[in-house]
């Protein structure tokens, strides 16, 4: 029995310091975590894209708890939860932010099959990635969409998919998040986060063709051939050309218009603007009248 109670009492006494060892370190190697966090977490969307920036949706929580003890949340932004979820975040966290403009994905390549000519056939992985590191791709357009929809796998909310006809993607603008998903998983760069705008307005350069006029069209007929007359024709100096391409502003472009009309190749192009009404034709006089009129200039 001595032996027994021996054993009971060193394994107690060693149980017992454990768990002293144990307190002490909890305390001493404590990690607070602000409950705030939690509560913004919540308020959350939870789709974890990265679209703000951070790693997930606790990550950006994180962040704007620190921009709030700081003063304030300005430059944090949640593109899935739009205005509607950051109003209840700066709610809880006793802040007020700026009204944020939406943003919505843009296509910038209008090389459709018509336009763009197939010159090879790629035999490989069918993933823009793996095509891209190949070469060219299939046209002889060394910029414009490789038509594979990496896009289309990257987006977690169904918001673009692969025209079948023109071999281009297509961003449903009600589901679009502006998450960026896309524009990260585009290895030519011609997906852009723009302005929404007005009524869905805007108006962008449809192309990322850095080659100069002669060869860009030749390549596409519908390319940018950096001409420049689109950048003489603003009054809001919001359209520039760099390496033989034109992009516009869309901080400065105040939906003119414009541009659109003095573009040679249509390469720029104007969203969700309503359709002009013809103009009516202006009746031609009858015959009668002018006859009789003729008849009175005799007299007269």
């Amino acid at each position: 029995m001595d032996f027994i109670l021996i054993a009971v009492t060193v394994l107690g006494g060693i149980g017992l310091i454990a768990a002293l060892v144990l307190f002490v370190c909890s305390k001493k190697f404590a990690v607070f975590e602000d409950p705030r966090i939690a509560q913004v977490t919540e308020q959350l969307p939870g789709a974890n894209c990265g679209g703000c920036g951070f790693a997930g949706c606790g990550g950006l929580a994180d962040a704007l708890v620190k921009g709030a003890d700081a003063g304030s949340i300005d430059g944090l932004m949640c593109p899935v939860g739009g205005s509607e979820v950051m109003g209840k975040v700066a709610d809880l966290l006793g802040l007020a932010i700026a009204n944020t403009e939406p943003m919505v994905a843009v296509v910038r390549c209008n090389g459709t099959c018509e336009l763009r000519q197939r010159i090879s056939k790629y035999d490989g992985l069918r993933t823009c990635a793996a095509m891209n590191a190949c070469g060219a791709g299939e046209t002889g357009c060394g910029f414009g969409c490789l038509g594979c929809g990496d896009c289309v796998s990257a987006c977690q909310f169904d918001a673009i998919r692969m025209n079948s006809e023109t071999g281009l993607p297509e961003v449903d603008e009600e589901k679009c998040t502006s998450c960026g998903a896309c524009v990260k998983a585009c290895p030519r760069h011609i997906i852009e986060l723009r302005k929404k705008g007005p009524k869905g307005r805007r108006v962008f350069v449809s192309c990322v063709n850095k080659d100069k006029g002669p060869a860009a069209m030749k390549a596409c007929k519908a390319a940018c051939i950096g001409c420049g007359k689109c950048e003489k024709e603003c009054p809001f100096g919001a359209i520039t050309v760099e390496s033989n391409v034109s992009y516009i502003d869309f901080t400065k472009c105040r939906l003119c218009r414009k541009c659109v009309a003095v573009c040679p190749t249509k390469a720029i192009h104007a969203a969700n603007f309503p359709v002009p009404k013809p103009k009516p034709e202006t009746p031609e006089a009858p015959e009668s009248s002018v006859q009789s009129n003729e008849k009175k200039e005799e007299t007269v």
